[in-house]
């Protein structure tokens, strides 16, 4: 299965969601104003000139019902967008592009997704990069958020996917106040060949980030990845000791970390917004990784991020499997998020 099937078929809360809001959209009728009559004709169906797609395939669309672009209709599009998480400022600039040249003019339910779609790739094709791999060995990668956002499960994963891809990595358990984190990372680190190096449950992350780069420089490894602790109720002690790690990596090598990742749950909604507002402040965010879309009716999350930061995506997670990870297709995403099959 591709991986966008994949994405199409787990992100159906989400799809479904925005696909019955813009359908309602343009099925609904607008209210009337005071005194003003109901209208004593049908909605327009074939009418209207069909696109591309409709004289290709006439039974699909020519049929459709078509309502004119209006700002009624334009207030409700923003609506639906931001109930699919794309937040206020985000949903008002998608939808004021969508009317552009088209306002004012009939319009379908599937006229109206392919223009979402092509608004959010647009959005969101700026952002979407492969995660760098630099020349520099090891590569150490500081991987930082909150608990339970499937931050350990991400670093098995890309730690998997690097192995497999001939890239030789090291795991560092730093989230040395969760036994249960780096017992995770030890099953992936079995699963995938990878040593993962740990030490005493509550002792002091910064000396295993030290002793991890230093071992996974002597043994000439490609990629050091470093779990973090996302206790963000006491934000003054994960800043000192996010600082901390990094003043240490750094007596090893000046540029270090050369990525940080911050991976966020797609669940969280809007939350991710402040999360990622926080941890730009506490670390240096290179870049983000965004799982759980497959649990969440509000994958629209992802373009507010994209338009409000401006952070690279590197990839996006649809569950538990190593091939549920994948480098982010803001193309894919996007027919995904608004329910296209092409």
């Amino acid at each position: 299965m591709s991986f966008f099937k994949k994405l199409r078929d787990k992100m159906f809360r989400s799809s479904d969601k925005i696909g019955e809001g813009l359908e309602a959209l343009v099925s609904d009728a607008p209210p009337l104003a005071a005194g003003e009559a109901a209208p004593v004709t049908p909605p327009e169906t074939s009418a209207a000139k069909p696109g591309l797609l409709g004289r290709l395939f006439p039974s699909a669309e020519a049929d459709e019902p078509r309502r004119e672009l209006d700002d009624a209709m334009l207030e409700s599009l923003e609506d639906v967008l931001i109930q699919a998480d794309m937040g206020v400022d985000t949903a008002q600039r998608v939808s004021a592009n969508i009317a552009e040249g088209r306002f004012g003019k009939k319009i379908s339910a599937s006229e109206l997704r392919r223009a979402l779609a092509s608004e959010v790739a647009r959005i969101m094709t700026p952002v979407a990069r492969p995660l760098p791999l630099y020349p520099t060995k090891p590569q150490v990668m500081l991987v930082v958020g909150v608990n339970g956002s499937g931050k350990t499960t991400t670093i098995g994963k890309l730690a998997s996917q690097f192995k497999a891809a001939g890239k030789s990595v090291v795991i560092a358990a730093g989230d040395t106040f969760r036994a249960a984190a780096v017992e995770q990372l030890q099953v992936w680190g079995t699963r995938a060949g990878v040593p993962v190096l740990t030490a005493p449950e509550g002792s002091d992350p910064a000396s295993l980030a030290f002793d991890a780069f230093t071992r996974a420089r002597a043994d000439g490894a490609d990629l050091l990845m470093i779990d973090t602790a996302g206790r963000l109720q006491n934000r003054a002690d994960l800043m000192e000791e996010l600082a901390k790690i990094v003043r240490v990596l750094r007596k090893v090598d000046p540029t270090a970390p050369h990525n940080t990742l911050l991976v966020l749950d797609a669940t969280t909604g809007q939350n991710a917004i402040t999360q990622v507002e926080i941890f730009r402040k506490i670390a240096d965010v290179s870049g983000l990784v965004m799982t759980k879309l497959d649990g969440t009716a509000k994958g629209g999350v992802l373009v507010s991020l994209a338009d409000k930061f401006g952070l690279p995506i590197h990839a996006i997670g649809v569950g538990e499997q190593i091939d549920d990870l994948a480098p982010f297709d803001p193309d894919d995403f996007a027919r995904a998020l608004v329910g296209l099959d092409v």
